[in-house]
């Protein structure tokens, strides 16, 4: 089965601000650093649920899982949910930051 992917507008922006910062600091690196994450959230379309539950998936009121994607200290973790078929990413986390907790999830969603 195939899914389709949808990529939220908190997603977006935190990819854009991402991009942006790589942008400034290595115009080549965050030009190739885009392309692989853009192949890497293309790979959701087959087998999402071959992904570990992140490790905030009890503050969801849904299952939301988490795909890993870059190396050493620039690991970023994609978090998200699957709806019957289509997978909705929900946030873009560095894995140096802290896990989300409750009043994260609302003050993003606040940003949306």
């Amino acid at each position: 089965m195939t899914f389709q992917v949808e990529i939220t507008p908190i997603v977006e922006a935190q990819i854009e601000k991402a991009y942006g910062w790589y942008r400034e600091h290595n115009p080549d690196f965050a030009d190739n650093w885009f392309r692989a994450l853009m192949n890497a959230i293309a790979t959701l379309q087959d087998k999402p649920q071959r992904c570990k539950l992140a490790v905030e998936h009890e503050i969801f009121s849904e299952e939301v899982r988490q795909l890993l994607y870059g190396k050493s200290k620039n690991t970023y973790r994609l978090l998200f949910t699957i709806r019957d078929t289509t997978v909705y990413l929900l946030y873009v986390r560095h894995s140096a930051q802290a896990p989300l907790t409750v009043d994260d999830l609302e003050e993003l969603d606040g940003e949306a």
